[in-house]
């Protein structure tokens, strides 16, 4: 009996694959700028153009094409002209391959923001010029949706965060407007406690410094949008984290078979193992030594993160799906109160007297929300009490669970520190959140 697996050749630390995603207010041009990037990079098929060209919701004048079509792909989406849903899209350049998460402006639609943003390496902040308020005092006032995004980034722990200051056609290409931009959002980044800021000002529609330099603007120096993303370095950490496998099912023999097999199945979320290691169960506390691990076609004496096996323990254990074997040396915290970072992503609000289901890696418990600690204003960055949670907060929180669980704080490892909430009757997801655990 073997699990379903992916073949590992070994341990890679810098990454060729980046996923990205593009974040903004609504019409600050996102899904141009990924239409742009696929059109300038030949990342699009004959028949795609075409498709597009003759398109009846396009917005552009003439033979020119309208390019935002190419991920605005549900129909509502190209009536209104706005994005909705998440768009994946996939490119590659000679140095880099690419996976695109397009994701909408409007503030109703941020919890799909949420989603495109759990998985990311970086996220490109569009800042359309034409919308932001210059001030006589030199200050420039940040769209809402800007911060909002920008603060979400945060708190998923996106790792690079690329400022795209969009149709700089519309100034005249004026370096000064660019530079009062970029200097206020570096402020509010620096307050906000994101590091990694790159800044570039483009053109999406007319293609400046989108994939080729341009000489609308000789005052930038810098590197064009596509040179930017395919340096930005992105290293697996999770190689290094202690080893997590979260169990997705208990595999027995067919039943026609003497020998009495019984396998562990799931994916690796971080670390290694190795034949002979000692792991600890939790949350039950056991412990017990890998006997074997298997792929579709053969035995490893090692896995690493990322891989799907089947784990054999010399032991003979009661071990079930949601259970998690981990290092013994360095295990996950057993947790009955979590305290997280939560976006609230249902329109109807939080009500702490309702239990709702509790989704973290395979393991699903009863879980109530006991206290909002503190509500984020988005603008100014401070909190304040609140009694409950409607669509689009972030807010600090504590949540009682039924049956304790393994994790770890979201900002050492993203798969076993996040979960969902979902509603027990709707069987909606209501909530996504970050776990933070303190340290002493």
């Amino acid at each position: 009996m073997t699990a379903v697996a992916q073949t590992h050749t070994g341990l890679s630390q810098e990454r060729g694959l980046l996923r990205f995603i593009t974040a903004g207010s609504v019409d600050d041009g996102k899904s141009t700028l990924i239409g742009r990037l696929l059109f300038d990079s030949k990342g699009i098929f004959a028949d795609q153009l075409d498709a597009i060209s003759r398109a009846k919701h396009k917005r552009t004048v003439g033979d020119t094409i309208d390019l935002s079509l190419l991920t605005d792909g549900l129909e509502a989406e190209r009536e209104q002209g706005i994005t909705i849903d998440v768009a994946y899209r996939y490119f590659a350049t000679p140095k880099r391959k690419f996976i695109i998460a397009d994701t909408p402006g409007h503030e109703q639609y941020t919890r799909n923001m949420v989603t495109g943003a759990s998985t990311a390496d970086a996220v490109i902040i569009l800042i359309d010029v034409s919308k932001v308020k210059l001030n006589d005092n030199g200050s420039v006032d940040l769209l809402v949706q800007t911060k909002r995004h920008s603060t979400i980034a945060h708190l998923l722990q996106i790792e690079h965060v690329v400022i795209a200051v969009n149709k700089m056609d519309l100034v005249d290409y004026d370096q000064t407007v660019y530079d009062r931009i970029v200097a206020e959002y570096r402020n509010f980044a620096a307050r906000l406690g994101l590091k990694d800021i790159h800044a570039v000002p483009l053109s999406a529609l007319a293609g400046d410094n989108v994939v080729s330099a341009t000489d609308n603007m000789p005052w930038y120096k810098g590197p064009t949008l596509i040179d930017l993303l395919e340096s930005l370095s992105v290293y697996d950490a999770c190689h290094d984290e202690p080893f997590r496998f979260p169990v997705q099912l208990v595999a027995r023999h067919n039943g026609h078979e003497a020998n009495d097999f019984r396998g562990y199945m799931g994916r690796i979320e971080a670390g290694k193992v190795s034949k002979g290691d000692q792991l600890l169960v939790q949350p039950g506390g056991q412990t017990a030594t890998v006997k074997d691990i298997l792929t579709l076609d053969r035995s490893l004496d090692s896995a690493f993160v990322g891989q799907s096996v089947t784990i054999l323990l010399n032991e003979y254990l009661d071990i079930s799906r949601g259970d998690m074997l981990v290092s013994a040396e360095r295990p996950a915290s057993l947790l009955k109160t979590v305290k997280a970072d939560l976006c609230w992503l249902s329109e109807d609000a939080l009500d702490g007297r309702r239990k709702y289901w509790l989704k973290h890696t395979t393991r699903q418990v009863s879980a109530r929300v006991t206290a909002v600690e503190s509500l984020l204003d988005i603008n100014t960055q401070e909190r304040r009490p609140a009694d409950t949670l409607k669509l689009n907060d972030i807010a600090t929180v504590s949540i009682n669970v039924q049956q304790p669980l393994a994790a770890d704080a979201y900002d050492q490892l993203r798969s076993t520190g996040a979960f969902i909430l979902i509603d027990e009757v709707t069987h909606q997801t209501v909530a996504a959140g970050m776990i933070r655990i303190e340290t002493n």
